[in-house]
């Protein structure tokens, strides 16, 4: 499970169908394929699962930017998805994922969304990187910052997830950011990803990046959250603002990272339920007392 389930859960999802079958993130062998599907997939294959379905007809979709199709089906969000028994989806959405623990298959989906927003970033070796938050998120995107060779800081309040920073490849953690000068002096810090989703954290990206940085904004924020910020100085800092949305490209990626296994990315389950245990994996998940919360059929 991950916020984004909590968000629709809330109704803080505007594009999610009421009463949907949560599980977005979520791997499984395949037990039955339709006579008319053509895919490289057999009986019994464990497989990683793109959620997002575009309708590859729209403006997007022709532009290679299928993620932003207003049409696009989300498995989890705009139909069920993966926390059941069973679950149907389209061979296009499948991604063949031998030789990695059907558990950690599941973390396909959203460390191809880390994957997107470290692209979006433009982290180069040797560029000083932050991270504003260390749950699953910014642990992944730690990970494949550190392992191109940047020196990551992460900001964390929670102790046990500093710790786990650390072992992700953080070169430095700690509760609060001092850049130590100003950022037009060259204090601060060149890549700056908010992995937490709240308008303060927003804004305290901004407030971190150096002359000629880029913030990139990965958490999700609730519809009606607002950041205040100042032309001038993003004027005069010359400051890049982004955002990242979902996966685009980005799954065969993941797959790739997970089965080359130079990160424990098992250690970021940290609780594992049955699915007739729901109610005390979701007491778990909503306290926000380990990191990803793994729902088994």
């Amino acid at each position: 499970m991950i916020g984004t389930d909590l968000h629709i859960c809330k109704g803080e999802t505007p594009h999610a169908t009421h009463n949907v079958t949560i599980g977005h993130e979520f791997s499984g062998y395949v037990e039955a394929i339709h006579a008319s599907t053509s895919t490289t997939a057999k009986l019994g294959d464990l497989v990683c699962i793109d959620p997002n379905v575009p309708c590859h007809k729209c403006t997007f979709c022709r532009t290679q930017k299928y993620h932003l199709c207003p049409h696009l089906w989300c498995i989890g969000v705009t139909c069920d998805g993966g926390m059941a028994k069973h679950v149907v989806v389209p061979a296009s959405s499948i991604y063949v994922a031998t030789g990695i623990p059907p558990e950690v298959a599941s973390l396909a989906e959203p460390l191809s969304c880390v994957v997107h927003a470290v692209d979006t970033g433009c982290v180069k070796s040797g560029d000083r990187v932050l991270v504003i938050g260390a749950g699953p998120i910014g642990l992944m995107v730690t990970a494949l910052c550190a392992n191109g060779g940047a020196h990551v800081t992460v900001a964390e309040l929670n102790k046990m997830r500093r710790t786990a920073a650390t072992e992700f490849g953080a070169s430095e953690v700690t509760e609060r950011v001092d850049i130590g000068g100003y950022p037009v002096e060259g204090y601060g810090f060149d890549v700056v990803f908010e992995c937490v989703g709240l308008a303060a954290t927003m804004g305290q990206a901004l407030e971190c990046a150096r002359a000629g940085g880029t913030v990139v904004w990965v958490g999700v924020a609730r519809p009606d959250a607002l950041v205040s910020v100042s032309p001038f100085t993003v004027y005069r800092r010359e400051l890049t603002i982004k955002s990242t949305y979902t996966n685009p490209f980005g799954m065969e990626r993941a797959v790739r990272i997970l089965l080359d296994n130079k990160v424990n990315w098992a250690s970021l389950i940290t609780h594992t339920f049955a699915l007739t245990e729901f109610d005390a994996a979701w007491d778990v998940f909503t306290q926000n007392s380990g990191l990803k919360v793994c729902i088994k059929p």
